[in-house]
């Protein structure tokens, strides 16, 4: 079910601008999710409509049956799952980059001294380009988070109403065109369901680990202003979570007035 090369590489970029939760739910992700569905499921589900069979020679019925039995593929369904489970991912992946190019940008102009402008200093990566989780930054992430949580959510409760998370190996049907009630029956009902629950348990514990990170930010962030804000220079949770903006203007207005300085020097040699 396609190459799923293009989405690794995306996904890969995100681990180093993530919480250590974050990069086992990755983990859990590329391994136990995509590898599992790629290698194994794929193979078990080839003859899902082949080895589909009713007791009926009615044309039509068969095909009408299946489609009742199985409304979307379990394949597709879980492709659907892990694309949507990732996209909120790849959108904090855009926000992260954005922000590495304009810092990167105010970085340059910091360095230019050809003219006298007011510019930012770069408060979400250190020198090495490294992003530090606060500010938009952590309001982008959290957002992410939650996202995940309420599409993984969906999809686990959408498969118990469309499936249930157990396979019977006989389905009745008695659809039209089918002359009575038919008995078809699934191929190799009991493999099916094995991946059917570890694809659910997998779903579980990336949701479990995404509610864990939710958690696992507050209490950071609650831990870094109470033992802040105790100290004896004491700042708010506010700054701790959103960065310190008065050291900022201040690192900013130390900038522009060694910048005058050095503007009024030259002028004055001239």
């Amino acid at each position: 079910m396609g190459d799923w090369t293009f989405l690794g590489r995306l996904l890969d970029k995100v681990q180093i601008h993530s919480t250590v939760i974050g990069k086992v739910w990755l983990t859990v992700l590329f391994v136990f999710r995509i590898l599992v569905l790629r290698a194994g499921a794929e193979n078990v589900w080839g003859d899902e409509q082949s080895g589909f069979i009713c007791n009926t020679k009615q044309p039509g019925c068969e095909n009408v049956c299946y489609d009742h039995a199985f409304p979307v593929s379990h394949i597709r369904f879980w492709v659907f799952q892990i694309v949507f489970v990732s996209t909120p991912t790849l959108v904090y992946l855009g926000h992260v980059l954005h922000v590495i190019h304009q810092e990167n940008k105010q970085r340059r102009r910091l360095q230019n001294h050809g003219e006298l402008q007011v510019v930012m200093v770069p408060k979400y990566t250190d020198e090495r380009g490294k992003i530090r989780i606060k500010g938009n930054l952590l309001g982008s992430y959290v957002v992410n988070v939650l996202f995940k949580i309420m599409f993984e959510t969906t999809f686990i409760v959408g498969q118990y109403y469309l499936y249930g998370f157990i396979l019977e190996p006989m389905f009745v049907c008695s659809r039209k065109p089918c002359p009575f009630m038919v008995e078809c029956f699934i191929s190799r009902p009991t493999e099916k369901s094995i991946f059917i629950i570890f694809m659910l348990v997998m779903a579980s514990v990336s949701l479990l680990l995404n509610i864990v990170e939710i958690f696992y930010l507050i209490c950071t962030r609650l831990k870094c202003g109470s033992s802040r804000c105790h100290g004896p220079q004491a700042i708010s949770l506010h700054t701790c979570l959103f960065g310190d903006s008065s050291s900022q203007s201040g690192i900013q207005n130390k900038m522009n007035f060694k910048f005058e300085a050095e503007k009024s020097s030259t002028h004055s040699t001239a």
